[in-house]
């Protein structure tokens, strides 16, 4: 559904408010879309993307700041997602016996196993989806993406 469909509106004050409003409007769809890959895995997107972080570790733990750092989402509360996917028994959670605030953290089989399966069905559902774009527009979309990051840090 293009942008003036979904809220209904035609006319914007700028082109360049339009653009922002239909990043919004992406981004909103594209969280639908993950939000219904993973129901099934019983997982947010969030906690997709931490156990993602995990796997890649490639066994080592990591401390919840450097998760922190690293996640797609920084208005993410990583604590309480981190013990979300304790209880699920996808982390272990290492407290340091020095300071009690800091723990290191890493995936268990179990997660492995999880996210093995539910990066398979993401990947290939968002690359399906992605279809509508030649490789050169993915190409160009990325370069512009990746120029409207750089300002924002």
């Amino acid at each position: 559904m293009i942008l003036e469909e979904a809220i209904k509106q035609t006319k914007f004050s700028s082109t360049e408010l339009r653009t922002v409003l239909n990043l919004y409007h992406t981004h909103s769809s594209l969280q639908t879309f993950s939000h219904s890959i993973l129901r099934p895995f019983s997982i947010s997107i969030q906690q997709f993307n931490i156990l993602r972080i995990l796997r890649g570790q490639n066994g080592s733990a990591v401390s919840v700041s450097e998760i922190t750092c690293r996640m797609l989402d920084k208005m993410s509360n990583t604590s309480r997602l981190i013990e979300k996917l304790r209880q699920k028994e996808l982390i272990i959670r290492n407290e340091c016996p020095e300071d009690r605030r800091r723990a290191e953290i890493e995936i268990t089989p179990k997660g492995l196993q999880l996210i093995q399966e539910a990066s398979e069905k993401m990947d290939s559902e968002i690359i399906k989806k992605m279809q509508v774009l030649s490789d050169d527009e993915i190409d160009t979309l990325n370069i512009i993406l990746d120029k409207l990051n750089l300002d924002s840090n």
